[in-house]
């Protein structure tokens, strides 16, 4: 017992360390990458939106050797923003003041943790349209994207994605053959659970239309006997409603999952397909 104990700990340090090797790894493609497109990061203003485990990283990889000038940290959680910040030399930055540091950076990289975009295009086009010739390169290396792709489209951004972090790594494949294999195999993984998460996103409204459907079921069939329902008291109404509410429930509940489960495989997408079909959604 005592002995798969520790063989069950000693994997999960190895899984540890590997995870932390593979977001340090990113990490530093990143910031290598951002200053192969700027010439060098010396003296110029950067702003890291995310302060994880990856947005950490990047801001590690910026203060080795002294690279980058002025350091800004930006994150939801304020105490994790000024904590990163403050261990680099850098400052704090609320997310409502993002406009104003948006104004005045060279180098966005950003990397959270959201399930939605961060920024708009709504959001930079104001803000380029002021800063006149001055360009600003985006790094958005989040799964999902923290950055609206049509921000590419304003004149004066460039903005790189994972896409371009791999194709970065692939050419320096000969110089540093050990570590870009690495950084390609995580980069890989990235973009095929982003992929999944995409298409599970899409799944989200079928889920949706199917519950609304048999909710509407539930509530004509309520109405339809409401004449006899109307001699129970509160208590007996509400029990009624509870007890429809609860047998919806738990028929919808297996299909939903497995339909979520499949998703981004040529099953979910069979699925999701009957689903509209026996529905007539």
């Amino acid at each position: 017992m005592l002995f798969r104990h520790a063989v069950e700990v000693g994997k999960r340090a190895r899984t540890e360390t590997g995870i932390a090797r593979n977001v340090t790894s990113v990490s530093q493609a990143a910031v290598a990458m951002a200053t192969e497109r700027l010439g060098h990061l010396d003296g110029r203003d950067i702003l890291v939106l995310g302060a994880g485990d990856m947005g950490e990283g990047m801001v590690t990889a910026l203060s080795v050797g002294g690279k980058g000038g002025n350091v800004l940290v930006a994150n939801r959680t304020w105490t994790k923003a000024e904590e990163l910040a403050t261990r680099v030399g850098g400052r704090a930055v609320h997310l409502d003041d993002l406009p104003t540091a948006l104004s005045s950076i060279d180098l966005l990289l950003t990397s959270t943790g959201a399930t939605s975009i961060m920024l708009e295009l709504g959001d930079l086009a104001p803000v380029m349209a002021e800063r006149a010739d001055r360009p600003l390169l985006i790094v958005d290396i989040a799964v999902p994207r923290d950055v609206d792709p049509a921000v590419a489209d304003i004149g004066g951004v460039t903005l790189l994605d994972m896409d371009d972090l791999r194709a970065f790594a692939e050419a320096g494949v000969r110089e540093r053959r050990r570590e870009v294999s690495a950084v390609n195999e995580i980069l890989s993984e990235e973009l095929d659970r982003f992929l999944t998460i995409s298409t599970a996103r899409e799944v989200a409204p079928l889920v949706t239309s199917v519950r609304d459907r048999a909710e509407d079921v539930r509530q004509a069939e309520l109405e339809r006997y409401r004449a006899r329902l109307e001699g129970l008291d509160t208590r007996q109404q509400e029990a009624v409603e509870a007890l429809t509410r609860g047998i919806l429930a738990k028929l919808l509940h297996d299909p939903t999952v497995r339909l979520k489960d499949a998703a981004g495989t040529p099953r979910g997408e069979r699925l999701a397909e009957s689903l509209r079909e026996l529905f007539d959604l």
